[in-house]
């Protein structure tokens, strides 16, 4: 681990929140609400370094470029035919999908005096998950996969296979550094919902924003990249212990009354941008 990275990860305590099993009902809306409010708690020193983890079943995760999208009510309609929610993020990005075979992790942070290079930020998550990892530690690269959903430069990957992806969201002092790990399930048969969506979406439509092509061989799960099952749960506990070998102390926590409040209007302001642009 480089001393950043360390430093950044080795915080005097974590707080715990573990949403990964409340199920079909939790609505994606809800998890950027709750990044939103434990940023302004982090930010505002009211609350440690926080990890959430998160799962939703059946949704696909829009950006806001994707709502530009020439033909997008037939992207959407498409979705919807295959069961699947939509909702539109507050932060960049573009489509992911999220279901029960994705473990979802924020890792919500201080920043005081810009302390956090963005840079430094992404590379703390690629470095928990090398160490979620230890047998493939030396073979988890860090960089763009062309033919990917959601393209970026922090995309994981082995053997030039993508299985997760980096975010940042920046607010109130507080930075909250995101990941989609596709832990179990077909990472090709995710990407082709995706490259199907586009193709309804643009029907071959010039755009000034040039969107992915997507070639779905290019991304794998877990599962399938390691030739072993791997479940959420083995996943979570591996991050439980990493986190308590790092600190010294992790401890569970719901939000407090303050925070809930807090939460309660994020999730108006979540529910009200994605009613403007017409995703609900």
């Amino acid at each position: 681990m480089s001393e950043k990275s360390l430093s950044l990860l080795k915080q005097p305590e974590w707080r715990i929140l573990d949403q990964s099993g409340l199920g079909q009902q939790f609505d994606a809306k809800q998890s950027f609400a709750y990044d939103d409010t434990l940023c302004t708690s982090a930010g505002s020193l009211q609350s440690p370094a926080t990890a959430r983890s998160w799962v939703h079943h059946d949704t696909i995760v829009l950006g806001i470029q994707d709502t530009r999208l020439p033909y997008i009510d037939e992207g959407i309609a498409f979705l919807h035919s295959l069961g699947y929610r939509t909702v539109v993020r507050n932060s960049g990005g573009l489509a992911v999908v999220l279901d029960e075979g994705v473990l979802n992790l924020s890792l919500i942070f201080p920043e005081t005096n810009k302390s956090i290079e963005i840079n430094r930020g992404y590379d703390a998550m690629w470095e928990l998950v090398k160490t979620l990892l230890p047998e493939q530690s030396g073979l988890i690269e860090a960089r763009e996969i062309e033919g990917s959903y959601c393209p970026g430069s922090y995309d994981l990957s082995i053997g030039g296979k993508k299985f997760a992806g980096i975010s940042q969201r920046r607010l109130r002092n507080g930075v909250a550094v995101q990941i989609y790990l596709c832990v179990s399930g077909s990472g090709s048969a995710r990407a082709e919902v995706i490259r199907q969506f586009y193709e309804k979406s643009l029907q071959g439509a010039e755009t000034k924003f040039e969107y992915p092509k997507i070639t779905p061989s290019v991304m794998a799960s877990l599962s399938e990249l390691l030739g072993r099952e791997v479940s959420i749960q083995e996943m979570m506990l591996k991050l439980l212990t990493v986190l308590k070998d790092l600190s010294g102390r992790i401890f569970s926590s719901s939000l407090s009354m303050e925070e809930q409040l807090i939460f309660e209007k994020n999730l108006t302001r979540m529910v009200e941008r994605n009613r403007k642009i017409g995703i609900l």
